[in-house]
Formats: C-alpha cells, sequence, structure tokens
C-alpha cells in the first residue's frame, strides 16, 4: 500500500465487516445484493469486473458502482490516477452505509486491504460476498486485521447484509446520465473571467460576502438545483472539479477566485466557503454561505484534498485545471448565457465561455474619449 500518499487505519471496529459464504455459488445471492443496490438509499453493490488484479481497477469498478465515470481527468504525479482517494471521498461525502462486495473469494489480499481500509476511513458497512465453501486464502490474510462475523445463511444475509431489495418505482428525479437539453446558467457567466487573485499566504478568515461590486448570483429554482447537482455527479468521479463547478454556481466566482480556496476555507458545520483575494480585484477576500445541495460537492472535495496532500492542496481547482473545468461543465451540459447567431465568434454548437467578457469589452471600448480640458497659465 505504499502508493497511498496517508497512513490509513487497519483495524477495523466489531461487526462492521461481514462475510457471507455461498458454497454453492447460487445466484439468489448475486440477485438479491444486486437488487439492493440504490445509493440514494446509502446501499451500493460492487461487482468487480473479471479478469483484473489491479486495485486502481477495483476503484473504478467502485466509482462506477456510485455513477460515476471511472476516469479523472487530468495529470497526477508518478501518473498514476488517485483513484482511490477519489472514491474514499465520494463514500466519505455522500451518503453510502453500506457496501457489498460480490466475488470477493477473486480479491488479491491488496484489493482486500483497500475495501478494509476504505471502511476504515468511512465508516461504512461491509459485506464480502464469497462465492466458497470456506475463505480463500488471500481474503484469510487480509481479514486478520478485522474483526469480522461469517454466515452461510442466506435467510439472515437478505436483510442484515445486503439491505432490502428495491421493488418501487426509482423517482424521476434520480440522478442519470447528463440529459441532453443545456442548461444556461447566468452564475457561470465569470467562469472564464480575467481578473488574477492570489491565495492567502497567511491565515485569513473574511467577513461574509457583500455584494458591493456586482450582484449576486441569482439563486436556481429548486428543479434546476436538482437537475444540475444530479448532471455533475454524473458527470465527474473528480471530486475537486465537480466541487469547483458547484461553487461558481452559487458564488458566481471565476476560476482566479476558486483556486484560492483551501481545505480549511470549507466549514462543513456552518456551511460556508472562503475565497480569497487580497489585491481587491472583485469582492475581497469573502465567505459565502454553501447551500445544501452543494455540501456534498465541497465535502467530497475537502476530503479528496487531505488525502491527497493535507491542507495546502488546492480545495477546489488549480490554476491549470481550466480545461479541464470547461468539459466538465460541457459534460453536464452546464454554460454561461450563449451571444446571438450573428456575434458568435465560433463555430455553431461550441460553448462560448467569454462572451461576457467580450460584452464588457466592446462597452469600454465604445465609450467616448475623455477630452483633457488645457491647462490655465
Amino acid at each position: 500500500m505504499a502508493d497511498h500518499p496517508t497512513a490509513m487505519l487497519l483495524t477495523v471496529p466489531p461487526s462492521s465487516v461481514a462475510v457471507v459464504l455461498d458454497p454453492g455459488d447460487d445466484a439468489i445471492h448475486t440477485h438479491t445484493a444486486l437488487a439492493a443496490h440504490h445509493p440514494l438509499s446509502g446501499r451500493v453493490t460492487l461487482h468487480p469486473g473479471p479478469g483484473t488484479t489491479s486495485e486502481t481497477g477495483l476503484a473504478h469498478d467502485l466509482l462506477a458502482a456510485l455513477g460515476k465515470p471511472p476516469l479523472l481527468p487530468g495529470r497526477f504525479p508518478g501518473g498514476r490516477q488517485p483513484a482511490w482517494q477519489a472514491a474514499t471521498a465520494w463514500m466519505t461525502a455522500l451518503p453510502v452505509t453500506r457496501l457489498t462486495v460480490l466475488r470477493a473469494h477473486r480479491l488479491t489480499a491488496r484489493r482486500a486491504m483497500r475495501l478494509l481500509q476504505l471502511q476504515a476511513l468511512t465508516g461504512v458497512h461491509l459485506t464480502l460476498v464469497c462465492h466458497r465453501p470456506r475463505l480463500p486464502a488471500a481474503l484469510h490474510q487480509a481479514l486478520q486485521t478485522a474483526d469480522y462475523s461469517l454466515t452461510a445463511d442466506l435467510e439472515a444475509a437478505r436483510p442484515h447484509y445486503y439491505g432490502t431489495p428495491i421493488t418501487e418505482p426509482r423517482p424521476a428525479d434520480e440522478p442519470a446520465g447528463p440529459a441532453s437539453r443545456w442548461l444556461t446558467l447566468p452564475a457561470l457567466d465569470r467562469l472564464v473571467s480575467y481578473d488574477s487573485p492570489r491565495p492567502c499566504a497567511d491565515l485569513c478568515t473574511p467577513l461574509p460576502i457583500v455584494w458591493r461590486h456586482r450582484p449576486p448570483p441569482v439563486p436556481l429554482p429548486p428543479r434546476i438545483t436538482q437537475q444540475a447537482a444530479h448532471r455533475l455527479h454524473a458527470a465527474t468521479a473528480h471530486p475537486r472539479l465537480a466541487a469547483a463547478v458547484a461553487s461558481a454556481l452559487f458564488t458566481g466566482a471565476s476560476l482566479q477566485q476558486l483556486v484560492t480556496a483551501r481545505p480549511r476555507d470549507y466549514d462543513d458545520t456552518a456551511a460556508t466557503l472562503a475565497l480569497h483575494d487580497r489585491a481587491r480585484y472583485t469582492d475581497g477576500c469573502a465567505t459565502y454561505p454553501v447551500p445544501p445541495w452543494a455540501g456534498v460537492f465541497l465535502r467530497a472535495a475537502a476530503c479528496f484534498a487531505r488525502l491527497l496532500s493535507g491542507e495546502d492542496q488546492e480545495l477546489l481547482a488549480a490554476p491549470g485545471d481550466r480545461g479541464h473545468l470547461l468539459r466538465v461543465a460541457e459534460t453536464a451540459r452546464l454554460r454561461p448565457p450563449q451571444p446571438p447567431a450573428a456575434r458568435r465568434k465560433g463555430p455553431v454548437g461550441r460553448v462560448e465561455w467569454d462572451w461576457r467578457e467580450r460584452q464588457e469589452a466592446e462597452r469600454y471600448e465604445a465609450m467616448p474619449a475623455r477630452r483633457v480640458r488645457p491647462s490655465r497659465r
């Protein structure tokens, strides 16, 4: 586990890990576990892809089970995607209380340890379904670090370990893949603004935002808020980029403002986010209230940042993330207001992110030059 950047707990609280033995590889075990999969109800069933022993591959399977594309955009140190850190962050932030893993007899010792470490960090109840009459050596080795229960009773496993199957129709507003219709959101107007604030080097606790230089973003209607949040969840597994787009929607901030935030700038208890601007390009250093729908994105981003490298890691986006951030927004079909057809600079269908900036520049250029009065001698 040397590739993980932070030390993880290796002991697991009693009764938090269960092993279900399925000696006959009965299909009803698999069907029951898959029928109970319902992330919105806190239950996730992970069916690892066959033919691989990669630890990263297992993290990708878990992200897919959470309804997210498994690959994280961007470059990372050593070329290694922080897939486990992202999976851990989402499992921490989302209301997941139960994780059931099928085909656990195929897990390598290192893969099994990854799952036990995930359980230790998130507190989720972990059930490992072993479709064999006894524990294989690799799984037995990994479980030496954990207190676990063992059962081969399917009737007991159904309600206690797998959870109640979802039989009712799923709500129409459940998260799904990004819809084809764009959501045009004025709060994204400034995302590519050309201001250039820098993070505060010293500890800074800004006052609540006072909208002196620009109007506050118009609150989104509940239905639009729900659609935007669902689309963001499905558009990326990258906690920081998802949280950056979410933060832009309730702050109206530019990318340069968003990159000033560090994990300490998000207060989950007070539901506030601080952005910095020492030179007062826009609002100065200010604290913004975080709406409830955006809290899950900020919690995931804060956990992800701390797992990577602690308090000095960017909370939302890095300065070089501009292209990745815009692609995430476009994948979620979120965009700022667009210019009329006659004013477009690019081909039809391409999102123009700098339309507001161009409008302001054109208005400035159209202002008549001031007449300079000659001085009297």
